[in-house]
């Protein structure tokens, strides 16, 4: 029945030219304007120079700026998910399995909500985290940390769901290994593969949001970009075929690490039956394939008694 409801070769090809069509189209279409002269029409790569030139810096510190921001922003966002959002996840699923259809619902929650109202409803918060913390980019953290809950939290789940948490817990548990250690050292490295996307996943939405920070008023690439796009619009098509290659680079290293896991998964099953094979006993050819009762029985010779005359 799969088989028959699989598609053919030929509409596979199809699928994979349309959707790989629609996602190159558009990147050739920029990278050709970053390539191109606005006054002669001719490819060069002047563009792509003058983001090195002293002579433009003044136009592009902006861009720097929002950059080095974004970047920040986005190790602080990883370090939310990976810190808090990750052990919450492996609490509710051990201690309060109960709760965890309540705690996926205000998970996924966010991603129903429009940026706008959420930055209406974060805006007297940021206000007093103003007056606390500073009015620096790193603190969109916390707003970043609630827009990537759902992607985040369902890559880890997925990565969880496929283990069997509580046997894994209780084994680790009674080798007398701490909490600690068995978050760190027995559920981790499962999870590794959840984990690697959901990061994956808040570096894309870092990279890529503009709403929330364009309307608290924190600079990061996006709303930089824009800036600077009044001055120099060449600049900030270079800086967004950048950041999709850096996203693009990403997605690559999970699948690698990914690809590895499986690799090593495969490696040593194969040396695991190899070694079952080993220790099997060595069966005899001339009778390993002769049926039990059909086996021949030798006859110990009787000894005869002696009888005393």
């Amino acid at each position: 029945m799969t088989a028959g409801i699989a598609p053919g070769r030929a509409t596979r090809w199809l699928i994979g030219v349309v959707v790989g069509g629609a996602f190159l189209v558009p990147l050739v279409g920029t990278l050709l304007y970053t390539l191109r002269d606005i006054a002669t029409g001719e490819l060069t790569g002047a563009h792509w120079a003058g983001l090195v030139d002293p002579a433009n810096a003044a136009t592009l510190r902006p861009i720097w700026t929002g950059l080095g921001n974004s970047l920040l922003l986005a190790v602080v966002t990883v370090g939310i998910v990976l810190i808090l959002l990750t052990p919450t996840i492996i609490l509710v699923n051990l201690r309060f399995p109960a709760l965890r259809r309540g705690f996926e619902f205000v998970a996924l929650l966010p991603i129903s909500i429009p940026a706008i109202v959420l930055v209406v409803g974060l805006a007297p918060i940021y206000l007093q985290i103003g007056r606390t913390l500073g009015t620096g980019a790193w603190t969109l953290a916390f707003a970043y940390g609630i827009t990537v809950l759902p992607f985040a939290y369902r890559a880890i789940q997925a990565s969880l769901d496929a283990l069997d948490l509580r046997t894994l817990t209780e084994a680790a548990r009674s080798l007398g290994a701490s909490w600690i250690d068995v978050v760190l050292r027995v559920l981790v490295p499962n999870l590794r593969q959840g984990l690697l996307a959901a990061s994956l996943i808040s570096v894309a939405v870092v990279l890529g949001e503009f709403t929330i920070a364009s309307l608290l008023n924190r600079q990061v690439l996006q709303t930089a970009m824009v800036v600077v796009q009044k001055q120099d619009p060449v600049a900030p098509a270079i800086f967004t075929l950048l950041a999709l290659g850096l996203v693009f680079l990403l997605l690559l290293a999970l699948g690698f690490a990914a690809g590895g896991r499986r690799s090593d998964a495969r490696r040593k099953k194969a040396r695991a039956t190899e070694a079952r094979a080993k220790e099997a006993p060595a069966h005899d050819p001339e009778t390993k394939n002769v049926p039990a009762g059909d086996m021949p029985v030798e006859e110990e010779p009787l000894k005869e008694e002696k009888v005393s005359s």
